[in-house]
This record gives C-alpha cells, sequence and structure tokens, in this order.
C-alpha cells in the first residue's frame, strides 16, 4: 500500500512540476488572439533586434527602422514583440516603438516597381517605389565596397533602373531575389571606404541616402562629432583606488580632444559639454541633427578582473573598422596594453550607419596602473593628441583611393 502511495505521490509532484514550467512560460511568451496584430512601427528610433539578449547591451541589433512601417506581430513577451518579416525571417520590435493599426491589411505579398539612382549637390540617392512601407535592414561589404539592403515581404516587379550622371558615389545599383519574399538591393560604391547612409521612405518610397567622400580629405574640411561618456545620472565605471567617476574623466578628455581638433581647424560637435544626463536616444537625435562626418565616443573601461588593462576600439559596422584600427594603432604608442579591436559591438552610438564612428575605451578604471594614468592632465592631452594622429592616418590612408 505505502508503495503504491509513493507511486502516486511521484506522479502527482511531477503534474505539479509541470504545471509549474506551464505557467513560467505563459508568464514570459503572451499567445496573441486570432494568432497575429497588424500595426506600424513608432517612436523616434525604431529597432530591430536579431533575439532577446541577456547581457547589458541587450539583444543584437538588428537594424533601426523609419516610423510607420508595417510590421506582423505574431509572438510577445514582456517588453518585446517578435513579428514576422519574411516566410523564414522573424525578430525582435521594442513594444514601446509599436501602435496597433486595425485599418491596415497584411496582403499575401507585395511588389517593387521603378527604380531611380541620382545625386543633388550633397548626397546620392537610390529610390525604390513600393506598394507599401516594409521592414528592411542593411549590411556593408567590403573589397569591393558594397551596401547591401534586403527588404523584407516584397517580390520583385522592378523592369527598369534609372541611373544618372548626378550620382558621385554610387557605382553600380542593381537587385537580387535571394528568396521569394525578400528583396536585395545591392548598391556598389565608387570609394573604398564607407562613409555612411541613411535609410527612410517618402510615402511608401524607400530611399537610401549614401554619403559621398569629401572631396578633399583634410580635418580642415570635416566637421567631427565627440561624445563624452556617461553625464549626470549616469556615472559609469569607478576607480578601483581613488572612486573617481567615469563621466567626469571621460569630459575631461573629449575636452582635450576638442581643443586638439580644433587647432586642426576641424568643426566639432560636443554632445555634452558638462555634467548633463543625456541618453543614448537623446544623443543619436542629436547626432542626426547636426549630421557629423564621424564620431569619436570616449570610454573608461572596467572590468571583475584587476589585471585585465589596456585600450581597445570597438565598431558595428565592417566598412567603419579602418578608422578604429588606425586610432588603436596610435594609442598604442602611448604605453597602453593592447586590450582589442572589437567589432559587431552592440553599443547604441555604434548603431547608426549614416557616419563612421569609433568608440574608444581608453584604459581600465579597475586597474590602479590605468587608473593612475586616467587622473594625469598630461595623459588626456596625449591621449587627444594620438586619436587626431588616428584619424589623420586614417584620411591618409585614402588617397589616391577610388
Amino acid at each position: 500500500m505505502a508503495q503504491v502511495f509513493l507511486s502516486y505521490l511521484s506522479v502527482m509532484i511531477r503534474l505539479l512540476a509541470l504545471c509549474l514550467l506551464f505557467c513560467c512560460l505563459k508568464a514570459v511568451a503572451q499567445p496573441l488572439p486570432n494568432n497575429y496584430l497588424t500595426g506600424r512601427t513608432t517612436g523616434s528610433l525604431p529597432y530591430l533586434q536579431y533575439g532577446l539578449g541577456e547581457d547589458r547591451l541587450g539583444g543584437a541589433k538588428m537594424t533601426y527602422l523609419d516610423t510607420l512601417i508595417m510590421v506582423k506581430v505574431v509572438d510577445s513577451t514582456k517588453d518585446d514583440y517578435e513579428v514576422q518579416l519574411s516566410k523564414f525571417h522573424l525578430a525582435w520590435l521594442p513594444k514601446v516603438n509599436f501602435k496597433t493599426d486595425s485599418l491596415s491589411v497584411i496582403h499575401p505579398y507585395y511588389l517593387t516597381e521603378s527604380w531611380k539612382v541620382f545625386g543633388d549637390d550633397k548626397y546620392d540617392y537610390v529610390t525604390i517605389a513600393l506598394d507599401e512601407k516594409l521592414p528592411y535592414r542593411s549590411i556593408q561589404e567590403i573589397n569591393p565596397s558594397k551596401i547591401v539592403v534586403d527588404i523584407f515581404g516584397v517580390t520583385s516587379n522592378t523592369n527598369w533602373i534609372t541611373q544618372l550622371t548626378t550620382a558621385k558615389e554610387i557605382k553600380n545599383a542593381y537587385y537580387e531575389q535571394p528568396e521569394d519574399d525578400v528583396f536585395r538591393v545591392i548598391i556598389e560604391l565608387k570609394h573604398q571606404q564607407h562613409w555612411g547612409y541613411s535609410i527612410y521612405y517618402e510615402e511608401k518610397k524607400l530611399v537610401i541616402r549614401v554619403n559621398r567622400q569629401p572631396p578633399v580629405l583634410s580635418l580642415n574640411k570635416l566637421k567631427i562629432a565627440i561624445d563624452a561618456g556617461h553625464g549626470g545620472d549616469n556615472t559609469g565605471a569607478t576607480g578601483i583606488r581613488t572612486g573617481i567617476e567615469e563621466k567626469n574623466y571621460t569630459l575631461k578628455i573629449a575636452k582635450e580632444l576638442e581643443k586638439a581638433l580644433k587647432k586642426e581647424k576641424a568643426k566639432v560637435f560636443m554632445t555634452r559639454q558638462k555634467d548633463t544626463t543625456l541618453s543614448m536616444a537623446e544623443r543619436t537625435m542629436m547626432l542626426r541633427q547636426e549630421t557629423p562626418q564621424l564620431l569619436i565616443s570616449i570610454h573608461l573601461n572596467s572590468s571583475d578582473k584587476e589585471s585585465t588593462k589596456g585600450v581597445s576600439t570597438y565598431y558595428r559596422y565592417i566598412g567603419f573598422r579602418p578608422l578604429t584600427q588606425t586610432i588603436l594603432k596610435r594609442m598604442l604608442q602611448l604605453g597602453l596594453d593592447e586590450f582589442g579591436n572589437v567589432g559587431n559591438f552592440n553599443f547604441s552610438l555604434s548603431g547608426p550607419t549614416e557616419y563612421p564612428n569609433c568608440l574608444v575605451e581608453v584604459a581600465f578604471l579597475s586597474n590602479k596602473g590605468d587608473e593612475k594614468k586616467i587622473r594625469s592632465p598630461q595623459f588626456h592631452k596625449a591621449v587627444a593628441a594620438k586619436i587626431v594622429l588616428g584619424i589623420k592616418d586614417w584620411l591618409k590612408s585614402m588617397q589616391g583611393q577610388g
């Protein structure tokens, strides 16, 4: 009898465990009525993620999107919606960047129409007429340099591409249909270096605006943005011995860099000049309005291991890597250890495609030797000088290319 009771108890415990597991899963995944929701992107900087990352940088970003783009939501978690981009492609969209649109109807397929490739006095453009504002993503390719844009949910009905001689940076523009509902735009560039691009909609026409390489590759002809990391309520890391705050020393270094660049007659834009609280979204929108030709972000690193030290530079897109390499090479001349050149970095200010950008993690506040350097005003000046030389090296490397 006791054996029967124990067997019964074991079954009940298993059933209870399954019920608890089901309840936990239901708290995370929230099934949607009618299998999906129809809506559009909203907010100043909607974006898609490949997955739901759990580290401090969150899920790896696929792309920023324009507003009012139609999306099909097929699943839900606490903070994000899973969206169906095409038959075989899914992504995650923050709920704050979604609003339902009951008047819009998702069709089985959408078609492209004609293209136009042209330029004005500042930029080159590719414009593609579509049936609807649909999601997209872009990647950069090198050797040769290309911008590749996938438009999801679209089948080609493009029967001509008009290309005008007013386009100066776009060498060729054409398309492929790698999947039945994924339309791929390929834009070959004249120069090896990527100088950035923007993607947005004008009505239902997708616009890819391509930056041209400056005609004169000199600091006195460039507008350079500098971002001093953290600030205000966001103190950042703290020194291991003295407790100094990252936000104060990134600003000190950024101001020295501003002085050094202005001495070279460059135009300089600072995201902050004092101890100001700024969100990443505010910084990004600020930079979008200022349209710099490149961005340098200044940060100080930290690690759980006190022995970890050195300098590192970061990029998100492969076309922007050369700038980070030349700056790192010059920074190593300061006697700092090499922590590395880090790609595909999911930092917010590495995300925009509009301009080459470089995040410089100058040294580690969690290392006693590095912290001592960071506190020195002479070190701030030396860092600024090396970053300027790194930018000059990058510009010099483009001479004669094209």
